[in-house]
Formats: structure tokens, sequence, C-alpha cells
């Protein structure tokens, strides 16, 4: 008799420690991505879309087409003229390839730039449920490094911090013009 009271008891205790927060909402901002909008060079105050955008991490097998013919149902994409691009949470610098064009019938539209995002990170305790999140800061001196991969000119033409801090992705971090 005792050994059932004893287990009543555990299990009664046990359940009383259960919160309804144990379950992570989806709505709950988790490790934000860095935000780039584009922006025509010639009227800076435009934002501009991006057709047929391919970007690619490093050591990444694959990349993600943007605004392929128009169309994109990228969970990448934040807006026609927007994309979010996640940043690595164990290193503090993250590559991307850049293909402007990429699969164009004509080679000669395509365009491969590389840029290097340096930055450092930062955990943030989000819930017991959530765990953490990491956020990130640019790096003051030096945010970005940009080659030109593909030997055929750069056509990221200019490449500004916008907003240093990475906790958000409501807002523009980085704004390349093109």
């Amino acid at each position: 008799m005792k050994k059932i009271l004893y287990f009543l008891l555990l299990f009664t205790f046990g359940l009383s420690g259960c919160e309804k927060d144990d379950i992570c909402e989806a709505t709950t901002p988790t490790t934000p991505r860095l935000v780039i909008s584009f922006y025509d060079i010639l009227r800076p105050s435009i934002r501009t879309s991006v057709t047929r955008l391919k970007v690619i991490g490093e050591e990444q097998p694959e990349g993600i087409v943007f605004n392929k013919n128009g169309i994109d149902e990228s969970k990448y994409l934040i807006s026609s003229d927007s994309i979010g691009i996640p940043l690595k949470t164990n290193n503090d610098s993250a590559t991307f390839t850049f293909i402007l064009n990429s699969g164009s019938t004509n080679p000669a539209l395509t365009n491969t730039d590389k840029i290097k995002i340096n930055y450092t990170r930062q955990n943030v305790y989000v819930s017991r449920a959530c765990g953490f999140k990491t956020i990130y800061k640019l790096d003051t001196q030096k945010p970005f490094e940009i080659t030109d991969s593909g030997n055929d000119g750069l056509w990221l033409k200019e490449v500004q911090v916008q907003n240093p801090n990475i906790e958000f992705e409501n807002e523009t971090h980085v704004k390349v013009y093109f």
C-alpha cells in the first residue's frame, strides 16, 4: 500500500512540474536570418527585384534559387526584393556565392560573386521550451569581403550595413546595390 501511495505522490509532483510553456510556440522568435534587400545602383532609393538569383552557402551541395521566372516559394524569400539567409551558429563568418541570372539560357548574362560575412555571435536564452537562439552583430571593421569568383566583373556593386545587430527578421540588415 505504501508503494502505491509513494507512486501516486511522486506522479502528482511530476505532473505539477509541467507548464503551459513546455511547447515552443511557432510564433516565438528563433535564430534570425540575415535580411538582404536589393537596390538599383542608378536609383539608390528604389528597391529592386533580382530574378534568377541563386545563393549557395559554403560547403553546401546546392543553393537556393530566388525569383525563378518571377515566382518563388522559398522560405528564405522575405519579399520580392529581399532575402533572408541563415548565418552559421558555430562560426564567426559565413561565405556565400551569389549567382545572378542562374540557369539563364545565355551564359554571358550569368555573373558570380562571392561574399564573406564577418560577425560575432551571442547565445540568448529564449525559454525552457524553446531553449537558446543565436543573435549576431556584424563586424564593425570589416563586415564583408567581396570577390569576383566568376571573373566576370562584380555585379554586387556596393554593399552597405543598414543594421549591424541581427536580432529580428522584420528589418533590413544589409543593402546590396547592383
